[in-house]
């Protein structure tokens, strides 16, 4: 991958000389959907998809971004001298957007710089293609002008808020985090409240993580995601007249049921019973890997799919399929919508003997119903960003 990058760079740039090589993860939440924002625990893990990044510094103030996998937008030129988001710049909006925040945080870089990338993480797929490009550039961004001082969680909340406030998606922390923090055959159980957080290994014998995607894109700044925060926010609202809580994740669902009534409008209840109870089930979810009982896992994640599908409302008619057709099959442990939703991936954890079975009668009956295919990919958990050579 390193050689077809640099071939591109010197071939857009004039030479490859002093350009350095760098990768960021895609991820895949395994449990904990749509509780980032809401104060509860997530359990995501770092994927070996995603994306390469070759850059350099520059001697003036342009900034020069280049997808290989984007080859008809051309060199995205855009300058440190107006950090501003365009729509002509397209996807360089993501990484621009994080020029924009280190510069808000009072990281003013003095010099542009050339960066080409490429990446095999499926477009519009939820496995945070963006979150991936954004901390693969908070990473260029400190390597390549000696910035010291950043953590890189410090990276991770960079990216989600050149997110929020450049790109104008109000995401939680999980993406980000789960691409910076990435640890090889680890997930990543972290508290969004407190950013507390520790590395689970999934020991999985005789089972594999199969992500499915149903070919239906979805964008995630668009209004169905932010409606959801609004309507958790206006719950937690509510619920805060008559008890004393900062989010959502605060109360068990014991507590939830018992002041439900606060909550006035039906929507709203259901989308704060979502939040209450994935927190709970993320819990639990851990906690029954850590003891062995992966089949107790696999239960948990179902039922994440039917609140994310009754409660939440984020599934479609595509992924209902998918994880429909999953559900059939003997040796699925668990299957579930994963992402942001509107679209996306299935994850699933599958029994080794059963991966051909699954692959082979859920594209077929997949195919047939909705008329095109899925794409099956058989994931590894694997590091988070970082630079490659040296």
């Amino acid at each position: 991958m390193k050689e077809k990058l640099f071939d591109k760079f010197a071939e857009l740039f004039g030479n490859a000389d002093g350009a350095r090589f760098y990768f960021s993860p895609g991820r895949v939440n395994l449990i904990g959907e749509h509780t980032d924002y809401n104060g509860g625990h997530v359990f995501p893990c770092a994927l070996t998809l995603g994306t390469y990044g070759a850059a350099r510094r520059r001697d003036d103030r342009k900034l020069h971004f280049y997808s290989m996998n984007l080859d008809s937008f051309g060199i995205v030129e855009a300058s440190l001298d107006d950090l501003t988001n365009k729509k002509a710049y397209n996807w360089a909006n993501y990484p621009l957007g994080v020029v924009w925040a280190f510069a808000e945080k009072g990281y003013k870089l003095d010099q542009g710089f050339d960066m080409v990338i490429w990446g095999n993480i499926p477009n519009g797929s939820g496995l945070s293609s963006s979150a991936s490009l954004e901390v693969l550039t908070g990473v260029i961004l400190t390597d390549l002008f000696g910035i010291t001082d950043l953590t890189m969680t410090d990276l991770a909340l960079i990216g989600q808020y050149s997110e929020n406030n450049f790109n104008g998606c109000n995401c939680g922390i999980m993406d980000q985090f789960a691409v910076a923090m990435g640890k090889k055959d680890n997930a990543i159980f972290l508290d969004t409240s407190t950013l507390k957080y520790e590395y689970a290994p999934i020991k999985l014998k005789d089972a594999k993580i199969i992500i499915t995607n149903s070919k239906v894109k979805h964008s995630l700044v668009d209004s169905a995601y932010n409606d959801r925060r609004r309507e958790c926010a206006e719950a937690l609202a509510e619920l805060q007249a008559g008890v004393e809580i900062d989010s959502l994740g605060d109360l068990t669902p014991e507590e939830f049921e018992s002041h439900k009534s606060l909550i006035k409008d039906p929507v709203r209840l259901k989308r704060a019973k979502h939040a209450v109870y994935e927190n709970q089930r993320t819990i639990d979810a851990v906690s029954a890997l850590k003891e062995g009982n992966i089949e107790r896992f696999g239960e948990l994640m179902n039922q994440s799919h039917i609140s994310l599908r009754d409660d939440y409302e984020v599934s479609c008619e595509e992924i209902d399929i998918l994880v429909d057709l999953a559900w059939k099959i003997p040796g699925v442990i668990g299957s579930r919508i994963t992402g942001g939703g509107f679209g996306g991936c299935t994850v699933s954890i599958v029994k080794n003997d059963a991966v051909d079975t699954f692959i082979e009668t859920i594209g077929e009956a997949y195919k047939e119903k909705v008329g095109h295919e899925a794409e099956f990919y058989t994931v590894d958990i694997g590091d988070g960003a970082s630079r490659l050579d040296g």
